[in-house]
């Protein structure tokens, strides 16, 4: 495996919980492991492997066998100069698997920019709205979220990668910087209604960052988890974990560990089992 540009042994924070709709939970006290289910035929890492209903479910089950917590349902890809679709297409491609994991018991998760995607999600049975623009792409976004009562991922935003607008200068303190815009992205959040026992962040890994500022963000991950909410960490099969040159699947397991061990809510991750056993190692190593 690679060596991480990261420390031995980050400081530990308790993992805060998060309010869902419906009764659902996830477990307490430790990082839940949230499965990437891309239904799309132009993702980054899995375009088109999943595009059919039967073979999304089939993958989203196995991954809750392997011991995924919840599944993040995507059917729009955001990698590098994507192309952006509707609300209708999007729905079109996610409806039936978001329906039926939500009636398998699963918690659901909907990676979505749009507002109309989000509200039918909900009545789909979707628990949470993880939207990669943190109410920033579409300007309905956080009401709707506010309406259906689902829980909400805001991440950092400044563009979708490749697009206009995605610059990689955040002054002298990038994480202090990253700190302050979320925060305004969360503020406008609770302006519309959205509770804060239902609000996670997410410092946003690739996006509008280099990879360099993608392992500073890492190595400072505790600064963000100052501030009181859960924070989910995106680091799977991303550009600067590839440019590491070793397993790419290996590597970001060792990265989710480490985003355990230092009390990230969840870790967003698509291969499951290796993400799992290496929360397990890391656990043993510590204890």
């Amino acid at each position: 495996m690679s060596a991480l540009p990261l420390p031995a042994a980050p400081a530990s924070f308790p993992v805060p919980s998060l309010a869902l709709p419906g009764g659902l939970a996830l477990p307490g006290g430790r990082t839940a492991v949230m499965g990437i289910l891309n239904v799309t035929p132009d993702s980054f890492s899995d375009g088109g492997r999943y595009a059919d209903v039967a073979a999304a479910l089939r993958h989203a089950r196995e991954m809750v066998a392997a011991g995924a917590d919840l599944i993040d349902v995507g059917g729009e890809s955001t990698r590098p100069n994507s192309t952006r679709i509707g609300a209708d297409e999007e729905w079109a491609r996610i409806g039936a698997v978001v329906e039926a994991l939500a009636a398998d018991g699963v918690v659901v998760s909907v990676d979505t920019l749009h507002a109309a995607t989000a509200r039918e999600a909900a009545r789909a049975g979707a628990a949470i709205i993880n939207d990669v623009s943190g109410g920033r792409w579409d300007p309905e976004m956080n009401a709707a979220v506010a309406e259906t009562g689902c829980a909400y991922v805001v991440q950092h935003y400044r563009a979708l990668p490749g697009m206009p607008g995605e610059h990689f200068d955040y002054g002298e303190d990038l994480v202090g910087t990253l700190i302050e815009r979320v925060g305004s992205q969360v503020q406008d959040a609770i302006d519309a209604g959205v509770t804060a026992d239902k609000i996670v962040i997410d410092p946003g890994l690739g996006f509008s960052l280099t990879g360099d500022q993608c392992w500073q963000i890492l190595r400072e991950l505790p600064r963000f988890l100052e501030g009181g909410y859960p924070v989910l960490v995106g680091a799977s099969r991303k550009r600067f974990v590839k440019a590491l040159g070793g397993d790419v699947d290996a590597d970001s397991a060792a990265i989710a560990a480490y985003c355990a061990a230092s009390g990230a809510w969840a870790v967003r991750v698509h291969d499951v089992a290796a993400t799992v056993a290496a929360i397990a190692r890391k656990e043993n190593d510590v204890d």
